[in-house]
């Protein structure tokens, strides 16, 4: 068996890699090319517990992850957890990787995904709300995916922006990266917006004005009492995409607005069948938002490519339990 550290999986896959995966996830979820159950959802107090097994054609993997909101203020990782690969036909665990990473790069590049098909192509302005491990790759992706001239961050804890301003600028040599003092000036100053938060309210003002002709890229809310974005929001949007069909009851960001009237569930598209349409939409002056609460067949597909990657250059570490 191979154990994958931090550093090996980043060596292993390159950014379009890991953004051409994703699509492909998608590719398999509208053709059904899966076996995927619900992921079991185990929470304890503040604590989540999530189980993510997942089959495709070629592979089979479960990553077991932990989410602990309150560790941000003790300095510790809010997102925990491993990814198990197994041979598709001996059922044998192949490799053993870090799950915060994983959950990283792939969450990351399922942002950047977004920022590919639900943006427009000419952006060069882009701002993020909530600047914890998931929002360092969210920007790294969404700059891989259109050339970006500044990054905005703002976060309620002005320190974590600065330090994320200092990782980003070792990574974005030629990209402008600026702190703004409210979640409104960032809104007021980017194009592309990009939520990852763990917020129980709405981190936006509802403002449509604001934002209108705005491209929001949502992947903080995964539970139906988490809400990162405003009623407003849903209002006004011309195109409203989501990763997966039951993101809509799995996100109060969909959720609660599907059960005011504010946007029918019908009218929400799925970003497989959105891709599979081979959509050439006009974006411009368009408001739009792509909301992902993630899923296993994300983390199996990119596991795997990370996976054979590996092998192919002999990085890794080979282990025996």
């Amino acid at each position: 068996m191979i154990y994958l550290n931090s550093e090996d999986i980043i060596k292993s896959i390159t950014l379009d890699e890991c953004m051409d995966a994703i699509e492909d996830a998608y590719r398999m979820y509208v053709n059904n090319e899966y076996n995927m159950p619900d992921r079991l959802q185990v929470e304890n107090n503040d604590l989540t517990s999530l189980y993510m097994p997942c089959f495709t054609k070629e592979s089979f993997g479960t990553k077991i992850l932990t989410v602990a909101p309150n560790n941000a203020k003790i300095n510790k990782p809010v997102i925990d957890g491993i990814m198990l690969v197994n041979d598709i036909d001996t059922g044998e665990v192949v490799c053993m990787m870090d799950g915060k990473t994983l959950t990283a790069i792939r969450t990351g590049a399922v942002g950047g995904v977004g920022v590919r098909h639900t943006t427009r192509a000419d952006v060069k302005n882009i701002g993020l709300i909530g600047t914890g491990v998931q929002g360092f790759y969210q920007i790294i992706y969404a700059c891989k995916a259109r050339e970006i001239e500044n990054v905005y961050l703002y976060n309620r804890t002005k320190e974590k922006a600065v330090n994320l301003k200092n990782e980003l600028e070792k990574e974005l040599k030629n990209i402008n990266i600026h702190i703004v003092e409210t979640s409104r000036e960032l809104v007021q100053k980017s194009e592309v917006i990009v939520t990852a938060t763990t917020s129980y309210q709405p981190v936006i003002e509802e403002d449509k004005e604001l934002l209108r002709g705005k491209h929001i890229i949502a992947i903080g809310s995964y539970k139906p009492d988490m809400r990162e974005l405003p009623d407003t929001l849903l209002e006004i949007a011309d195109l409203v995409v989501v990763d997966t069909d039951f993101a809509k009851e799995e996100s109060g960001d969909l959720y609660v607005p599907i059960q005011k009237g504010l946007i029918k569930s019908d009218d929400i598209k799925n970003m497989g069948e959105f891709l599979k349409e081979n959509n050439n939409v006009d974006l411009k002056e368009k408001t739009t938002l792509y909301k992902s609460v993630g899923m296993g067949l994300f983390d199996m597909v990119v596991s795997d490519k990370i996976y054979k990657k590996s092998l192919e250059k002999k990085i890794g570490q080979n282990i025996e339990l």
